[in-house]
């Protein structure tokens, strides 16, 4: 499976909009992608190049209600990849990420390990590798062939990462991929290569492939997920502000409405969401946003919350796992039940 980098245009909207909360400013590679500017591979017999590890204390132990995880009795692990969280420094020329950087890892801790990988510290044992990942101004460049080689590159990461884990973590265990933006580019690679077709595809409890297009029949034997109980199925979503229509819409994309966990374009009220997560990872908003699947994406009606009335973008990408965190966090249970039961 090739990287492809003629990327939807609604997809690099919604990268301004992740930069636009994080006021981050992005310093783009100024020359072509060379080895020699890539840092040192991590080393993933080390705990420091996990960004969650069960036998580590880290931000994905958290959850927003005081609960503690369960971690004593997982029987079932999580390998989550993160989004794209390197935006480059000043005077780099480099087209991925450090994995040695601790302002990076703090960045990406303090952000999607917190607000998105905690999501599933009830159901399982959470691992979620630091990877070399692409800078963002991959999926903008012109440059299509650094692109793809930073690509390339975060990928071997992903791939060893989940190679040592099954080696040496797994145990035979049932698992569940989770992953969002970016991660989910390498999350969907990963399953390609290694679960379908494979004897892993039996393992699969489902995988959570969130904020990237993800086709219909991009797997043989690993389906969109029609229902909560379902395994060996993957769910997906984009969300966008109620209304909007994207431009080259494609109907073969599959979309997960993740308060009914199914495919169909019915529409599902904000009543039936258990919570949601913003900018304080301690504050839950009960009820905050509904849900339906419409012209190839995830329509939400524009939530209120303090601070909204300056919110004006139409794309909610920031905000896929944040928006349903606590309906995502019973649902994986849920399936790991039905799971056990099959």
């Amino acid at each position: 499976m090739a990287y492809k980098t003629n990327v939807n245009i609604n997809f690099l909207i919604l990268l301004s909009i992740g930069l636009s909360f994080t006021a981050c400013k992005t310093y783009k590679p100024r020359t072509t992608f060379s080895p020699s500017e890539v840092g040192r591979a991590p080393d993933y017999s080390n705990l420091d190049y996990w960004a969650a590890h069960p036998d580590k204390e880290d931000l994905a132990d958290n959850t927003p209600d005081k609960l503690p995880k369960q971690t004593d009795s997982h029987q079932v692990d999580v390998f989550f990849v993160y989004p794209t969280i390197y935006y480059g420094d000043k005077g780099e020329d480099k087209w991925n990420a450090d994995v040695d950087s601790k302002s990076l890892n703090q960045k990406i801790d303090e952000s999607t390990i917190l607000f998105q990988a905690s999501a599933f510290n009830q159901a399982g044992n959470i691992y979620a590798p630091r990877y070399r990942q692409a800078h963002l101004n991959a999926y903008f460049t012109k440059d299509t062939a650094s692109a793809r080689k930073a690509f390339a590159l975060a990928y071997s990461d992903v791939k060893a990462a989940f190679e040592y884990y099954l080696a040496h973590f797994n145990h035979d265990k049932p698992f569940i991929i989770a992953s969002h933006s970016q991660g989910t580019n390498h999350a969907e690679h990963l399953i390609h290569d290694y679960i379908d077709h494979k004897n892993l595809k039996n393992k699969l409890v489902v995988a959570y492939l969130v904020g990237m297009p993800i086709k219909k029949n991009t797997f043989d034997e690993i389906p969109p997920c029609e229902n909560e109980y379902q395994t060996g199925c993957f769910v997906t979503w984009r969300t966008f502000k109620k209304g909007h229509k994207p431009k080259g819409e494609e109907l073969d994309i599959a979309v997960t409405n993740p308060l009914s966990w199914n495919t169909r374009n019915e529409y599902v009220p904000k009543e039936q969401n258990q919570g949601a997560i913003l900018r304080k990872f301690e504050d839950i908003y009960p009820q905050l946003v509904d849900a339906q699947v419409a012209h190839g994406v995830l329509w939400a009606t524009k939530p209120k919350f303090p601070g909204s009335i300056f919110f004006t973008r139409r794309n909610y990408h920031i905000a896929d796992i944040n928006f349903y965190y606590f309906n995502i966090r019973e649902n994986a249970k849920k399936r790991i039940g039905a799971f056990w039961k099959r």
